[in-house]
């Protein structure tokens, strides 16, 4: 069995975790280094009020003069990453760091797997890092399945869970 361990809005986590205050305004993150900086990430009331991905800095501050723009944060993710890190290493020793915000781990043992993740998103929301998880017998349908656990989810059949899916769902776990 394996579990995938993902964090939603990585770069936008890392970029406001001390800053819990920001939670409830609309805040959108750009990459600074770009040539012409654009909008990556947001979040859920930065998407209320009219900013997407792709927008310039100007045009989400002209559909929100309230939005936080804020600017991508290395260290930051890189310290988030490393947590993730350690947490799931207590799971297991066959960790592998997938993705920023995401690793996978291998099981041997499958007793409590539900229980043990469960401890593991815990012990992330007390570093005040927000996580989901999914457990399945192959890495591929846990990696679609955490994008859409609350917070955990197991799938003990991959068949039953893939065919209500839409087509869209699917292409995500192929990015």
């Amino acid at each position: 069995m394996f579990a995938t361990v993902y964090l939603p809005s990585f770069y936008l986590q890392a970029a406001t975790r001390h800053q819990p205050e920001l939670c409830e305004k609309p805040i959108a993150l750009i990459e600074e280094h770009e040539r012409k900086p654009i909008v990556i990430q947001l979040n859920e009331p930065a998407e209320n009020a009219g900013i997407r991905k792709g927008m310039t800095p100007s045009q989400a501050l002209a559909r929100s003069l309230h939005v936080a723009i804020k600017v991508r944060a290395p260290t930051q993710e890189k310290t988030i990453q490393e947590i993730l890190l350690h947490y799931a290493l207590t799971l297991s020793p066959f960790v592998e760091d997938t993705a920023p915000g995401v690793c996978t781990v291998q099981f041997n043992d499958c007793r409590n797997l539900s229980e043990k993740v469960g401890r593991l998103i815990e012990q992330l929301a007390e570093c005040e890092i927000r996580a989901q998880a999914a457990i399945a017998p192959t890495s591929d349908i846990s990696f679609l399945a955490a994008h859409l656990a609350s917070p955990v989810l197991q799938i003990e059949n991959a068949k039953e869970f893939l065919a209500p899916l839409p087509i869209e769902t699917l292409a995500m776990g192929a990015t």
